[in-house]
C-alpha cells in the first residue's frame, strides 16, 4: 500500500503514525489486502447469496432476573458518581 494511501487512512481515523508505525501498517495492509485478492478467485457461482453463514435466527436465552448487584454496590468504586449514577467524562458537545 502507497504511503499516500497510509496517511489517508490515519487521517480518516484521526490517529498520528510514526514513520516505523506507517512501514508496519503498511506491511499489514499489503497482506490483508493480497488476502481479499485471493478471495475474490473464489469461485462462488454455485453459492446462495446470505446473510450468516448457518441457518440460525436471533438464538437468544430466557429473559430471567437473577441476584445482582445493589446501586450502592455497584457505585462503591466508581471514581465519580451523583443521585445512583456513574459520572463520566462528556465526550460529545
Amino acid at each position: 500500500m502507497s504511503d499516500f494511501n497510509i496517511h489517508y487512512v490515519a487521517k480518516l481515523a484521526r490517529i498520528a503514525l510514526t514513520p516505523e508505525e506507517e512501514r508496519t501498517l503498511g506491511i499489514q495492509l499489503d497482506g490483508i489486502l493480497g488476502y481479499i485478492a485471493k478471495l475474490k478467485e473464489v469461485d462462488v457461482s454455485g453459492v446462495e447469496p446470505t446473510a450468516h453463514a448457518f441457518p440460525l435466527f436471533n438464538v437468544t436465552r430466557p429473559d430471567v432476573v437473577e441476584p445482582s448487584l445493589s446501586t450502592e454496590e455497584a457505585l462503591r468504586n466508581a471514581p465519580a458518581k451523583a443521585a445512583g449514577l456513574f459520572v463520566v467524562p462528556k465526550i460529545v458537545e
